[in-house]
């Protein structure tokens, strides 16, 4: 019999490892932020404040995020590492990975916990210029940065430009020439490490689009060509294996290979390079079968890491800087649905019970892309029904329109009940779309008693609104600039689309 054509989407028995619940109805609390929890009747709260009152005031789907969390997890981070590497006798830096969602109340708060902002867009760098970070705290990123993009870091004064690829060289030492500023950059080193990852966000390997290669010979020639540079400033070496990661040999290795890196640099060109950047990709728990390290754990073992690299080649420690994001947001952000309808499927050796929410992949698409698995629990009551398997889908024209794969609710969930998915804060709204003319949620902040958005919800006037028609008489007219041009400061640039 062939293959059926959709592949794993097709349904299929629940997996081995999703444990039968001992009360459906319960919370594991290390899926959840810190201030959520049920009340006696079984209704989720964040704060104090009811979900049902969430969702009757500010509708649904509503991404919720528990301020104090963040704000705990930054912190936590910041004094994790700041200690394991005072103790070898040198300085972590943390700079928040702003692509794992970014705002500016969230970077005003991870700012004001220690943190500095990693960027990889102008869209991001206007972001955190907006939420006054101060710009010796923030990092450009990416692997085909615009001239627009390398201007505004540059009149802004940020902290460091990552390197990624021999065309950036010159061209950022020109942009720099021209405003008689020496630009603080990094180079981003492809360090050949597999890190256990789904494809898609592992990104140390050889064939891939991010960095200069170590074992070619690429990183050392680039080395060698910033260091000739008069108008740069080299800082140091940046590596980043991936996402989602759970064990801490692939930073072993990647640490330890940027130490040599960075020794025989010192031996060859004479430079002894201040910093190295070992990235992120910390892993959360999105389910029960998740085991990421703690921070104080993974702190400690890169630590030793570096200490144990530096004196087998004879170096100084350098300044040691990670780029934690999903870490950070992860955990901090639900996302409450309301259910629709329900269906019972029969899957050719059991049932599946189908529970269609009113969002879906346009604004968690993780499980269609990187094919991520997410937990969730009946939000609005007690049941005392039995369990059944579950697949949370949306309400998209697509077969693979899922939210949560497999997960236990009980068996009586109906339309009108609510769901909500925990760990949704990274790469749900940032990778969040209009598929199907639907509007984005808004990102809805819970701080103690204070409730209010920091993304305020679309509607469909907004989507409407970018839909002009046909106009043959404005075909080149330029495309409207933004009302204030504050965003666009410090260059006062206005980059035109025709």
């Amino acid at each position: 019999m062939p293959a059926h054509i959709a592949g794993i989407l097709h349904a299929t028995p629940p997996p081995v490892w999703l444990p039968y619940p001992d009360d459906v109805n319960a919370l594991m609390p290390s899926l959840w932020s810190r201030s959520v929890d049920k009340t006696a009747d079984g209704e989720l709260t964040v704060a104090g404040h009811r979900v049902t009152e969430l969702a009757e005031t500010y509708g649904s789907p509503l991404y919720v995020l528990d301020v104090a969390d963040l704000k705990h997890r930054a912190a936590d981070f910041v004094t994790a590492f700041s200690e394991a590497f005072t103790a070898i006798g040198t300085e972590a830096k943390a700079y928040y990975a702003g692509k794992s969602f970014l705002c500016t109340a969230v970077a005003e708060w991870v700012a004001g916990e220690g943190m500095g902002i990693d960027t990889c867009s102008l869209g991001e760098l206007m972001v955190a210029h907006r939420a006054g970070v101060d710009p010796r705290t923030v990092g450009l990123h990416g692997n085909n940065k615009s001239d627009e993009e390398i201007a505004f870091a540059l009149d802004w004064g940020i902290g460091r430009i990552v390197i990624d690829s021999f065309d950036e060289i010159p061209r950022v030492a020109a942009a720099a020439r021209a405003r008689g500023v020496r630009a603080p950059v990094m180079l981003r080193v492809t360090v050949g490490v597999e890190a256990h990852t789904h494809d898609f966000i592992a990104t140390a390997h050889e064939d891939q689009k991010f960095g200069l290669s170590l074992h070619s010979g690429d990183a050392f020639d680039a080395a060698g060509r910033i260091a000739a540079s008069e108008d740069l400033d080299f800082l140091g070496l940046h590596s980043h294996i991936g996402s989602q990661i759970f064990e801490s040999s692939g930073f072993d290795i990647a640490a330890t290979r940027i130490i040599e890196l960075r020794a025989r640099i010192l031996t060859e060109l004479g430079i002894d390079l201040p910093e190295v950047d070992l990235g992120g990709g910390f892993g959360i728990r999105y389910t029960s079968q998740d085991t990421p390290l703690t921070f104080t754990e993974m702190a400690g073992r890169l630590a030793s890491v570096v200490a144990s690299a530096c004196e087998a080649t004879g170096a100084t420690l350098p300044a040691v800087s990670f780029e934690p994001g999903r870490a950070i947001s992860g955990p901090s952000i639900f996302t409450l649905y309301t259910v629709g309808s329900t269906k019972v499927v029969e899957t050719g050796s059991g049932e599946r019970l189908y529970v269609a929410v009113d969002g879906g992949m346009s604004d968690n698409v993780r499980t269609a892309l990187y094919d991520a698995d997410y937990s969730c629990t009946l939000a609005n009551r007690d049941s005392a029904s039995e369990p059944a398997v579950v697949r949370v889908v949306g309400k998209h024209c697509e077969s693979g329109d899922i939210i949560v794969r497999d997960e236990y609710l009980p068996n009586d969930v109906t339309r009108g009940d609510l769901i909500a998915v925990p760990d949704t804060g990274a790469y749900c709204r940032s990778l969040s779309s209009n598929y199907n003319h639907v509007p984005r949620p808004g990102v809805l902040a819970v701080d103690g008693e204070q409730l209010g958005w920091v993304v305020r919800p679309e509607s469909h006037a907004d989507i409407l609104a970018w839909d002009t028609g046909f106009s043959p008489s404005a075909a080149d007219a330029d495309v409207q600039a933004p009302e204030s041009t504050d965003e666009l400061a410090p260059h006062e640039r206005r980059s035109t689309t025709r």
